[in-house]
């Protein structure tokens, strides 16, 4: 049974949706802001999300972004009041497969579902890589190995979680609090502090290639840029 991740503030017309889907063979969760819509999002895999744009806390192009530093291929589909052009191409811009502007009827949503998880189950064997080249720097994420010249160095799971993350967004922000929720499950002060020690790991084993940089971003969280 696909899984559907349902992002919508109005509760009617949220709960209507969700209804509607599960009738139809979709086990579908649904958040009613965009903070919890992310939590929803790491705490679970799911095959297709559908996030509204106007949403209290966080809007939906703001958690369309967060949600693809941690998955690129998740399809998204966002629900809308606004119709303005400018509006649209932010959607696509932030990774959308499909926008549909409010009212709609269920039947187009319902087949704008089915057409995008056709073309994602025909690209399902285009796998998430599990190797990684950072400048001359190789990272296996399966084995967790940092290889350089012939020389490995082994890394701890967490070191592995926080590269492959940091790997995934190469030469773009990644923000503190989202690093900690997909690395450590919550941001707590303690985690964070957890997490700066390995950052300064991972820049130590990066030192390899002068040409790498894990470098912090002031008031957004770290790059690795090569």
């Amino acid at each position: 049974m696909p899984t559907i991740l349902l992002v919508e503030d109005d509760p009617n017309l949220g709960q209507l949706v969700q209804e509607y889907l599960t009738m139809k063979g979709y086990a579908t969760d649904r958040a009613t802001d965009g903070n919890q819509g992310l939590q929803h999002f790491m705490n679970k895999a799911y095959d297709l999300c559908i996030f509204d744009v106007m949403m209290p806390k966080k809007d939906g192009f703001t958690l369309a972004k967060e949600v693809r530093m941690g998955d690129r291929d998740v399809p998204i589909i966002f629900l809308t009041a606004k119709s303005m052009q400018e509006d649209t191409i932010q959607g696509f811009k932030v990774g959308a497969d499909d926008y549909i502007t409010k009212p709609f009827s269920m039947e187009e949503l319902l087949l704008r579902i089915q057409a995008i998880l056709r073309r994602s189950q025909r690209s399902a064997d285009a796998t998430e890589p599990t190797t990684y080249q950072i400048g001359n720097l190789a990272f296996d994420y399966q084995h967790q190995l940092l290889i350089h010249n012939g020389s490995s160095q082994r890394l701890t799971s967490k070191e592995s979680e926080l590269l492959k993350l940091l790997a995934q967004n190469l030469n773009q922000p990644v923000s503190r609090s989202f690093a900690l929720k997909m690395v450590w499950g919550d941001d707590s002060y303690f985690n964070a502090r957890s997490m700066d020690v390995y950052v300064t790991k991972l820049r130590k084993y990066l030192k390899e290639d002068p040409a790498v940089q894990l470098v912090n971003v002031h008031g957004e969280g770290f790059k690795l840029i090569v």
